[in-house]
């Protein structure tokens, strides 16, 4: 960790836990990235709800999840309740 990076997180950790909690109000874009090969427009203007897309991506093999454009985890589908879902698997 260089010198400023040490300097930060000393600052924030000496921070009262409570002045962190507007963060959580800050908006943001979450992202997580498939490969979809040959992947046209008309592909896209075609998308109707209960589409079915075949990605080509292998089972088992983790997303990687962005915030902001920022990759700051790898993830996996999974379903809960019925709705998908991404279970964080590393970070990066």
């Amino acid at each position: 960790m260089s010198a400023p990076e040490a300097s930060m997180a000393q600052a924030a950790s000496a921070l009262p836990a409570d002045s962190w909690t507007f963060v959580g109000s800050l908006p943001c874009r979450l992202s997580a990235e498939i490969p979809l090969p040959h992947f046209r427009f008309a592909d896209l203007v075609d998308l109707h709800m209960g589409s079915v897309i075949d990605t080509k991506w292998t089972l088992g093999n983790d997303v990687p999840l962005r915030v902001n454009g920022q990759l700051i985890t790898w993830c996996e589908f999974d379903v809960k309740d019925g709705k998908l879902a991404v279970r964080i698997t590393d970070l990066a």
